[in-house]
């Protein structure tokens, strides 16, 4: 999924992490930089869903849901 007006990023690594995306490299066939912009792309997301999750959670509670099992309850 390359695009023509992709951006470039410099990070570090350590010697762990590297070896670990070496690894994952080698084990896929992807490039590091697929594996990186997927992971960063889950990352963010992860991000986006505990921030509404956050937002969201008042109301849950002012609706007697307090864990995962209410909500699911009230949902089933």
């Amino acid at each position: 999924m390359w695009c023509m007006n992709s951006r470039s990023l410099t990070i570090r690594l350590d010697e762990g992490l590297e070896q670990e995306l070496e690894a994952a490299c080698e084990q896929t066939g992807r490039s590091r930089g697929e594996i990186v912009r997927d992971a960063l792309r889950r990352q963010l997301q992860l991000m986006r869903f505990e921030h509404l999750r956050q937002q969201a959670l008042p109301f849950g509670e002012a609706a007697g849901w307090l864990t995962d099992d209410d909500v699911f309850a009230a949902i089933s």
